[in-house]
């Protein structure tokens, strides 16, 4: 048991050090260096949809309902990797139009109506007060497990006094530190770094709590993951429990939460906001796509470990699931660990209500506040010089009013659900907002009217078979509802709706009010006629998107400079009107008209203090005139589109410049290295033959000049100038053979021959160099034929050549070389191996280059070749259909030139049919 002086002073503490790092964060932004343009950043930040049902409630659903649980991470998870080009239209959209909510987005898109922006802010406002309620609950119930374990005696909220109970003072605590925290700035579309930095803190520190509890009773507590599963597949209930079968509403039920969970994602107030209002590079949201899936692995990876721990802790643990993360520490860890998991709860659950109640409170204040104040006449609101702090009062307000009204839903019946099932019933709130802003973003034709009646009805059907249920189990309406339906009518029961049963509860309210959601949106709109403002933002919100692009003045009225001026003047005050219009030299100027890019300019910037409808009607109020008409914004699309499609024809000449640019230079380089080879191969020639030529001249001058010479002196002086003139004359016919092969002239007679018979002709004409040299030379050819189709001369030109090397390099002096015939699949591989000192690997495709010779240190005496034979003996092999390579040998140790040369087809049948099988 943990002392509350204890809880109290690490809660304040805490929240202290969140408000340390939001100023700290907001200081550094004032100066230009921002924390929160990072990738990681805005990921940790989108990370907020991890509440205190994520850190509480997982382990709960997942003790209850086995792998159910995970729907609620693979919905976003999908969303992420699957929408992220969604997200970034959003994105781009709501920058140019500096849309501070998702209320805001919504009216805009439907004519910046201002009753439609106040529908989708009741919406949320009722939708999400039991997520708020979720929040409060489990900062309430986990200090009181800390502070009264075993057992946590939490009084009935509707039995204790107002001033006696925990989660009034806290739903107050909350609503001083995040006035202090949300509303320091007036602008909503600005960026709330402090906030988003100190968001990105909390979703780290409840990760690592829960990790820690996860670590420790999965390694702790029972030794490793394979014990504690194997401790668990001794109990019966435990298998059945954690199995697919478990998952409430079967296959339709893991769909439903799955597709609830994904919209949920994009439409929750607190997840629009993260995503999209408070991203400050769209192209953070590429990277997020998968770092925040990761994030979401990391924290669910050990929800049914701790599951599992705590059903086998029994009594120790306490019976209710959903403060397992809790007391699995009190029961058996160090005090740290149940501190540090009350850390990491309210970690997850004050960053939900922050960002939470500062999204709807900029919603209740744009969208239901100001546009009432600007309609009231008496208010006499032109007379005012500066109405800024009414706008931040009117938010502060709110944000005090929304976490009561969460209060009160806690209070209510709060107590009758668990956490995931209270966050369920927000989710499906949120996802009435889907279809109005899904299709609004490709569909031109949804209309504002279609998009009310579907808002209106899904919500109808969701109070109908979530909210009042809720009602009716916690005893404040007639329990008879949910058994025979409202008034008798059994059509009507809200967990069975017009007879569709076995289904989840969410699942079930989810279809029925997508289904009346989408119906009224699509069927309304066809019959319905949208005005020109609709039609013009309709036009804005499906067109062409291109952030160098938008946003595009959009106004063709007049003003003059000084009505606008006192127009911010009073609505922003006066720093923020000098940032768009600086002070005026005179005051004639202030007379003159003002242009459309500064009317359009001080519209956006009226829209992220008081929303799009709110500043469309205050431009309204000073501007003689209307904004461009759907013609001429569709005109202004249609250049966006021309220049978009001119940039991309420039980008793809640029790239195929690029290409060929480099396929130049790569062309200039062969060239070059060609020059190169040119050169070095003129100079090897020259040098080859000179050298015979050198020996023939001298040996032919001292012939000449020395008549006196012995006649065996004169007979061995006339072998050499013959010797050296066959050297020359073989060197000159190998130049030539070279030549006709890169040229493509060399001429072959192919024709079907027998290669063992070949082989042994080839052995035959070197025996006698093999017998002078000392070697042996072995051959190990099939009986049966072995048929290809080659020029027999020069094939045997080649055969010889290898066995003339192998006779060169075979080792001193038992040398031995091996000729070799066998079948490789279709082909016939002949090789030839010598015992000498074998070839390197690095050298072995170098030995195939023009005149080059392996030095070797026992090559002393030996004779030496030109260094165009294996060139030579490689063309004619390629341009026989085979190979030729070199490898390490297998019998005698040295090296191993192989041919591999395609196996003839057999001969033509008598009725004329060839057969390509090998011959036998």
């Amino acid at each position: 048991m943990t002392s509350e002086a204890l809880l109290f002073v690490v809660a304040f503490g805490y929240l202290a050090l969140l408000f340390v790092i939001a100023a700290w964060a907001d200081r550094r932004a004032e100066t230009g260096r921002s924390v929160i343009g990072s990738p990681l950043v805005y990921t940790l930040s989108i990370a907020v949809y991890c509440t205190a049902w994520t850190f509480y409630g997982s382990v709960g659903r997942a003790a209850q309902f086995g792998p159910a649980f995970l729907t609620i991470y693979l919905g976003p998870t999908l969303a992420m990797l699957l929408g992220w080009l969604l997200i970034r239209r959003m994105v781009r959209i709501a920058r140019a139009q500096r849309i501070t909510s998702i209320a805001d987005f919504i009216s805009a898109r439907y004519g910046k109506s201002g009753w439609l922006g106040a529908l989708v802010t009741l919406i949320a406002v009722i939708g999400i007060m039991p997520y708020i309620a979720l929040q409060l609950k489990a900062i309430t119930y986990s200090h009181a497990v800390l502070t009264e374990y075993p057992q946590p005696a939490l009084p009935h909220l509707a039995e204790a006094t107002l001033w006696s109970d925990k989660s009034f003072w806290v739903a107050l605590v909350l609503a001083v530190f995040i006035i202090l925290f949300g509303t320091r700035h007036l602008d909503a579309s600005e960026r709330h770094e402090g906030m988003v930095t100190a968001i990105a803190f909390e979703s780290i520190v409840k990760l690592l709590a829960f990790l820690a509890v996860g670590l420790f009773a999965t390694f702790w507590l029972f030794g490793s993951p394979g014990e504690l599963l194997a401790r668990a597949a001794t109990a019966p209930e435990l298998r059945q429990r954690f199995g697919l079968d478990a998952v409430p509403g079967g296959a339709g039920g893991w769909i439903g939460s799955l597709v609830l969970a994904g919209l949920a994602f994009i439409t929750l107030p607190r997840q629009f906001q993260i995503l999209v209002v408070e991203n400050v590079d769209e192209r953070h949201i590429r990277r997020a796509s998968w770092l925040f899936p990761l994030y979401l692995l990391a924290i669910n990876l050990f929800v049914i470990p701790i599951a599992i721990a705590g059903l086998l802790l029994g009594d120790s643990a306490g019976q209710d699931p959903d403060a397992f993360v809790l007391t699995i520490g009190l029961a058996a860890a160090p005090d740290w660990l149940p501190l540090l998991a009350f850390i990491g709860g309210l970690s997850a659950a004050t960053g939900m209500m922050i960002v939470e109640t500062i999204a709807l409170s900029t919603m209740i204040s744009n969208h239901l506040v100001m546009p009432l104040l600007l309609r009231l006449r008496r208010l006499r609101l032109e007379t005012y010089s500066d109405l800024s702090g009414w706008i931040l009062g009117i938010r502060r307000i709110a944000i005090v009013l929304i976490l009561l009204l969460g209060y009160l839903y806690h209070a209510l019946i709060g107590e009758s659900y668990s956490l995931v099932t209270i966050g369920l019933v927000s989710f499906t709130a949120a996802a009435q907002f889907a279809p109005a802003l899904l299709l609004g973003l490709y569909w031109r034709g949804a209309a504002l009217q279609g998009a009310a009646a579907g808002m209106i009805g899904g919500f109808i059907v969701w109070l109908h078979t979530l909210l009042l249920p809720g009602f009716a189990q916690s005893g404040w309406l007639d329990a008879t509802l949910l058994d025979e339906g409202p008034w008798g009518i059994t059509w009507l029961r809200p967990y069975a709706l017009f007879g569709l049963e076995g289904w989840d509860i969410y699942s079930h309210a989810l279809f029925w009010s997508l289904l009346v959601n989408i119906g009224l949106l699509v069927g309304v709109s066809l019959f319905s006629r949208q005005s020109r403002l609709e039609q013009t933002q309709a036009a804005l919100f499906t067109g062409n998107l291109s952030p160098d692009l938008l946003p595009t003045p959009l106004w063709q009225g007049e003003t003059r400079r000084g009505e606008l001026r006192q127009l911010l003047q009073r609505y922003l005050g006066t720093t923020a009107t000098l940032k768009i219009m600086p002070v005026s030299g005179s005051d004639d100027e202030e007379l003159q008209p003002a242009p459309p890019a500064l009317v359009s300019e001080a519209e956006q910037a009226l829209a992220g203090a008081l929303g799009s409808a709110s500043a469309r009607i205050l431009i309204n109020s000073v501007v003689r005139g209307e904004a461009l008409d759907l013609e001429a914004v569709l005109s202004i699309l249609d250049t966006t589109s021309q220049a978009l499609e001119y940039n991309r024809r420039l980008e793809q000449k640029s790239a195929e410049l690029a290409r060929i640019g480099a396929e130049l230079r790569r062309a200039n380089e062969r060239l070059r290295e060609l020059d190169r080879l040119k050169d070095e191969f003129v100079a090897m020639v020259s040098h080859e033959l000179r050298t015979p030529l050198t020996s023939i001249r001298a040996f032919a001058e001292i012939l000449r000049d020395s008549p006196q010479l012995e006649a065996e002196q004169r007979s061995h002086f006339l072998e050499i100038v013959v010797r050296e003139s066959e050297r020359l004359s073989r060197l000159i016919e190998e130049i030539l053979d070279l030549a006709r092969l890169e040229s493509g002239r060399m001429t072959l007679n192919p024709e079907r021959i027998d290669l063992v018979q070949l082989a042994r002709q080839s052995a035959e004409a070197v025996s006698h160099l093999c017998q002078d040299r000392g070697v042996t030379l072995e051959l190990q050819l099939p009986d049966a034929a072995a048929p290809v189709i080659a020029d027999p001369d020069r094939l045997q030109q080649v055969i010889i050549n290898l066995l003339d090397n192998a006779s060169k390099f075979a080792a001193r002096p038992d040398g031995r070389a091996q000729l070799q015939l066998e079948l490789a699949k279709n082909n016939w591989r002949l090789s030839v191996e010598d015992n000498g000192d074998g070839i390197d690997a690095e050298e072995r495709e170098r030995v195939f280059e023009k005149f080059h010779q392996i030095e070797q240190a026992s090559d002393s005496g030996r004779p030496r070749g030109t260094g165009l034979g294996l060139p030579i003996s490689r063309g004619i092999v390629a341009h026989l259909g085979g190979r030729l390579w070199i490898e390490s040998g297998a019998e005698l140790g040295g090296a191993r030139f192989v041919i591999e040369l395609p196996l003839a087809p057999a001969q033509a049948e008598p009725d004329g049919d060839a057969q390509w099988l090998p011959a036998s």
